[in-house]
């Protein structure tokens, strides 16, 4: 099964805030974000030019946003995405929707996960 992504424009950062932290309003700014409470800690991301100083922080990651929706029986979406840019070398950070699946890499390596993905007969919009 061929997929297609789109690359999002601007540099994304993946932060953590203490577990009993509010949400801060800052998170939510932008085309892309995402809050996620866990035991344990309050995850963020979002702009990288959001982030204030002090805030636990990856900065430089790239966004691809999966073309759903996908249907909930589907299996094996994100390892079609996944395992090309594993046997590349690519970290990932992945972020799940109601209707479809968000894969970030390191800004650096976008170059090399793109054709990691069209190499697999995935499309990629830049």
């Amino acid at each position: 099964m061929s997929l297609t992504l789109s690359v999002l424009s601007g540099e994304y950062a993946v932060c953590q805030l203490p577990s009993d932290a509010a949400p801060p309003a800052w998170a939510f700014e932008g085309e892309f974000w995402s809050v996620t409470r866990a035991p344990g800690e309050l995850s963020v991301v979002c702009a990288a030019a959001n982030v204030p100083d002090g805030v636990k922080v990856e900065k430089g990651w790239a966004t691809l946003r999966l073309h759903g929706p996908f249907e909930f029986t589907l299996t094996g979406i994100l390892a079609r995405v996944l395992n090309p840019l594993r046997d590349a070398g690519v970290g990932i950070f992945a972020l799940s929707t109601f209707d479809t699946d968000y894969v970030l890499v390191s800004g650096a390596r976008l170059g090399d996960a793109v054709s990691a993905l069209r190499v697999a007969g995935h499309t990629v919009r830049e």
